[in-house]
């Protein structure tokens, strides 16, 4: 079987040597794993959630207890005192672009004190320009850049010190990035820092990749608003689309009131028969983290042995399930993730090749045979075709389809050899 799935019986003896030598990691992942189940039933148990809110509604979506319900069990489970879980929001960028338009207003700053962003958010802050941008409409923007993978500490604060900063914006994963993902230890640092000089400034974390990958939540650590997707993490596979938005409970209704309009707020938003997959993408959701996790540090170790760069390496503190595979080498990479998509169940046919994609200053290759467009909790691996080459691969539904994944990108990558 494995030999008409391609791949060899070289690549299953370095498979099971790697796998070996993970067994103390992936004891630590289900540990996890049992934590962050436990406290999903939890959240379940205490809104006393039912059938009765798995109903739809449509048009203005007015009293949709399941939405209500809903967003209750997520506040629950990340630690905030309201969130907005919703079909509405469309993607992790959408999330964020509808806090940052919420929360700021002409003449305002916003600062990512975690170096640029993700590239999917230049348009909407206006590094790259847009006439729908937050510059256009008068917010300035400031960085300050990371130093060795940690936050710039004294900068920060002198920076923040001034009070004309209205947001500070933290990406929690590294995005497009060669630094490494943020852990919550370091956010907890960062924002004792800044509230010894600053306590009104609102802190942010774009907390998409790293949901239920450590046992707290950034919200625990004195952030104000996180935001996210529900085709990564706290979807579990399941929710076929939206995103979420939690925190501090004015700052959730400010979010909701620019999702639908002023007055409206939380009030409306129709559920259109999703209510059943967000919950129990949710309740899947440690599982499903859980293999992705497991997965990431097989590939990491796998690889390592083949004599590649790997971030994080396989016995690391993740804080996030992205898997970084540095190449120095244009066809390996594109091979790589040639191969990953070989090994998806959908559109495994296919050929992936770079393209110029919409949001990206550079030409990207994107691997992801899923069965959500775009899923990034489902095996996948993307990159751009930028020096010096690096792979990002995240997902896994279960750990066995990820390796079997991750086994045929390595046999296609052997074969240039």
């Amino acid at each position: 079987m494995y030999k008409q799935f391609g791949v060899s019986q070289k690549v299953l003896e370095l498979a099971k040597q790697a796998e070996e030598q993970v067994q103390k990691e992936f004891q630590e992942v289900d540990k996890l794993c049992e934590k962050n189940s436990l406290k999903i039933l939890n959240a379940f148990q205490k809104y006393h959630v039912s059938d009765i809110h798995f109903n739809s509604t449509t048009g203005y979506g007015n009293s949709d207890i399941g939405r209500d319900t809903i967003e209750k069990v997520f506040a629950e489970v990340l630690h905030a005192e309201d969130s907005l879980v919703r079909t509405q929001i469309i993607s992790g960028t959408h999330a964020l672009t509808i806090a940052l338009f919420a929360f700021l207003r002409p003449n305002d700053t916003l600062l990512s004190i975690s170096g640029k962003p993700y590239d999917t958010l230049d348009e909407v802050i206006g590094i790259a320009e847009n006439p729908s941008s937050l510059k256009a409409h008068f917010v300035n923007y400031e960085q300050i850049d990371l130093i060795d993978n940690d936050f710039d500490y004294e900068q920060i604060q002198n920076r923040v010190s001034k009070n004309n900063v209205k947001l500070i914006e933290i990406q929690r994963s590294r995005g497009y990035s060669l630094r490494e993902s943020i852990s919550i230890d370091k956010i907890e640092k960062v924002v004792q820092t800044i509230r010894k000089v600053n306590k009104d400034v609102i802190i942010m974390v774009d907390n998409c990749y790293g949901e239920l990958v450590e046992e707290k939540e950034p919200l625990e650590v004195g952030v104000d608003v996180i935001v996210g997707s529900l085709i990564k993490n706290l979807g579990g596979g399941i929710a076929p689309n939206g995103g979420y938005i939690a925190g501090k409970k004015e700052l959730v209704e400010l979010a909701a009131q620019r999702l639908t309009a002023p007055g409206l707020g939380k009030e409306v938003g129709p559920t259109l028969g999703i209510n059943k997959q967000f919950l129990q993408g949710l309740y899947f959701a440690p599982h499903v983290v859980a293999s992705s996790l497991k997965t990431a540090i097989f590939t990491s170790k796998l690889l390592e042995n083949l004599g590649y760069e790997l971030n994080p390496k396989y016995n690391q503190k993740r804080t996030d399930i992205v898997q970084t595979i540095s190449f120095h080498d244009r066809e390996k990479l594109i091979k790589f993730c040639q191969g990953i998509q070989m090994g998806s169940p959908i559109d495994s046919n296919s050929v992936p090749e770079p393209w110029d994609m919409p949001g990206y200053t550079d030409k990207v290759i994107m691997a992801a045979g899923a069965f959500t467009q775009g899923s990034s909790i489902e095996l996948s691996c993307d990159a751009p075709i930028r020096e010096p080459y690096v792979a990002f691969l995240q997902g896994g539904l279960t750990y066995q389809y990820g390796k079997l994944g991750v086994l045929r990108a390595v046999q296609n990558l052997m074969e240039l050899e």
